[in-house]
């Protein structure tokens, strides 16, 4: 049997790594459900890049062993193919880091370098390869595709560290860390000559490919981590809300039953229609119809105006086409009362809808006792929940609740919805 000789073997070592990352990575990112669907085909689109440089590097090597004179225009178009999509392979690494519009200006440098090394095949204004020895010379512009790729680099290093400034060092370290590798990579290509296989620069793709990958899969734990941790404080908040709301009611009604048997009697059975209709919408974290909570806090008003008939309320609703967070509107109508107006004479809730250019405005008004807003309970007080609505408004739907009240004038709490979450 034929042995190998040592020299091929050396290529082949040389070889077997990097193809069998990057075909293990075009098969992991083929089947990989959890990155974005552009992410992965930037991804691919980039395997497939790398894997075509380390290919032109190996049939150029073995051409300039053998080399002929007509060899000179395949040698040219693969080294022309290597000087393009270096840089291309670049813009789409920072394709991965940024995901803005404004990224596409990217490829105007790389689409000028593409246009300036395809004069090789006609002028050596880039470079040349000498006819009858198959010598490279470099031209007085040969160094475009280095400088562009090190402008990209910059430009790639700058946006990691402005886009992800609010995250962790070590989040945007990997992105900054493939960044020096390439540089490093490429100097090492211009200083060093080598005779291998494949050059330093495509041995760095190789190890960013699979880095940036791994980067992507990170970046989706934490969001989805994030993600869980949202959801888990909104269904801690709604499961702190629905028993206060119920045991309210019921004490109310439990009250009326001493005072006034017929009325608590209508009243129970007004509450529990109620509570078939709307019950579902009481486990939902997602978003109501604001008719439906503004009927869920007419049912409480008006069995607490049953007991203390000095309350009255009133609405103007201007708009309501729009949802919103489940129990939003009673909590703060419970504390208005609670807090605010019961026992008054004449206590004075309104509940005010207006469409404004950008948002839903709601506005709950009292003439109670009023109060500073550092006066106001923490989440975790069982007989509020401000804070609870505050922060279910700007997890499920981008909200704002804002409060402003004065001791012995009222309060009026407002919360702004943007336009466009009413469809949510």
């Amino acid at each position: 049997m034929g042995s190998i000789s040592p020299e091929l073997q050396e290529q082949l070592n040389t070889l077997i790594l990097p193809v069998l990352l990057l075909t293990g990575l075009a098969f992991a990112v083929c089947a990989d459900s959890y990155v974005k669907k552009s992410f992965r085909r930037i991804m691919l689109a980039i395997v497939i890049i790398v894997l075509m440089l380390i290919g032109t590097t190996c049939i150029s090597n073995e051409a300039a062993k053998v080399w002929k004179p007509s060899y000179v225009t395949l040698m040219t178009g693969l080294s022309v193919y290597r000087y393009i999509m270096r840089p291309a392979c670049i813009v789409l690494f920072i394709y991965i880091v940024w995901d803005d519009t404004r990224r596409r200006l990217f490829w105007i440098p790389v689409g000028l370098n593409a246009i300036m090394y395809m004069t090789a095949f006609f002028r050596p204004w880039v470079f040349k390869i000498e006819q009858e020895t198959g010598l490279f010379y470099r031209g007085p512009l040969g160094y475009t595709a280095h400088g562009i790729s090190f402008f990209l680099i910059v430009s790639q290093v700058i946006i990691t560290l402005v886009h992800f400034r609010r995250v962790r060092w070590v989040d945007k370290l990997l992105p900054i860390t493939n960044s020096l590798v390439a540089v490093i990579a490429v100097w090492m290509d211009s200083m060093c000559y080598t005779n291998g296989t494949i050059t330093f620069a495509e041995i760095a793709e190789v190890i960013c490919s699979v880095f940036y990958y791994m980067w992507l899969h990170l970046l989706f734990v934490k969001e989805h981590e994030k993600a869980l941790e949202a959801e888990q404080r909104i269904r801690i908040m709604i499961s702190q809300i629905q028993p206060h709301f119920l045991y309210n009611t019921l004490t109310t009604i439990q009250a009326l039953c001493q005072d006034n048997p017929k009325k608590a009697a209508a009243i129970t059975e007004k509450f529990a229609v109620y509570l078939r209709q709307n019950i579902n919408s009481l486990n939902q974290r997602n978003l109501i119809p604001f008719r439906k909570e503004l009927d869920h806090t007419l049912v409480y008003a008006q069995i607490e105006i049953a007991r203390f008939p000095g309350i009255h309320l009133d609405y103007e609703i201007e708009d309501e086409d729009f949802s919103l967070p489940a129990l939003t509107i009673q909590p703060i109508v419970e504390n208005a009362i609670r807090h605010g107006v019961r026992g008054m004479q004449r206590g004075q809730i309104e509940i005010i809808t207006n469409l404004l250019p950008d948002c839903h405005e709601i506005l709950i008004r009292d003439n109670g006792k009023g109060f500073t807003e550092t006066d106001l309970p923490h989440a975790d007080d069982p007989h509020i929940g401000i804070e609870n609505v505050r922060e279910r408004l700007d997890q499920l739907c981008g909200g704002t609740l804002t409060i402003e009240s004065k001791a012995g004038e009222g309060t009026c709490v407002t919360i702004h919805i943007p336009r466009g979450k009413e469809n949510m």
